[in-house]
């Protein structure tokens, strides 16, 4: 799968590809003009959910890996200038940069505090899920989980 997945509470799952996501509003040229040290192109969230019309009483978004082996779930209204980047120039996003898709959040929270956290900063995303409270949820539970993420992502230089 190339494209983002977007699921939402009672309604039939989307799939938005390459060409899609670049004819949407809310297009941002360089990521690290919001976030230093990121690089590609991206765009809003807000810009997907305009597109989605998600109902009212959707308050959560979980963000999902590709492999479902990692997720995060945050309340929709941390996450209104929350970015998916999924170029450079007119190509995808390569892995070695998180791609195909990767969700940034601009000043997120410090790690480790559950909410729109850097930890909720996913790599290799496939799935949005927009549900009614809150979903999936993997990131680290105690100090020394976290820390073991943060060594293995150095370790892998990510």
């Amino acid at each position: 799968m190339s494209g983002l997945r977007i699921e939402q509470e009672g309604k039939s799952a989307q799939e938005l590809d390459f060409q899609e996501l670049s004819a949407l509003e809310g297009q941002i040229d360089d990521v690290g003009a919001l976030i230093p040290g990121r690089v590609g192109g991206a765009v809003t969230l807000q810009a997907i959910l305009d597109r989605l019309q998600p109902d009212a009483g959707l308050d959560h978004v979980t963000v999902e890996s590709t492999d479902g082996g990692f997720a995060a779930s945050v309340p929709l209204e941390a996450l209104r200038h929350a970015v998916i980047a999924y170029r450079m120039g007119n190509e995808p996003l390569p892995r070695d940069r998180g791609g195909p898709l990767r969700f940034l959040i601009p000043d997120d929270e410090g790690c480790a505090t559950g909410g729109a956290d850097a930890c909720a900063n996913v790599k290799f995303v496939g799935t949005l899920r927009l549900t009614k409270g809150k979903g999936k949820d993997t990131r680290p539970a105690t100090p020394r989980q976290h820390a073991g993420l943060h060594e293995r992502e150095r370790q892998e230089g990510r």
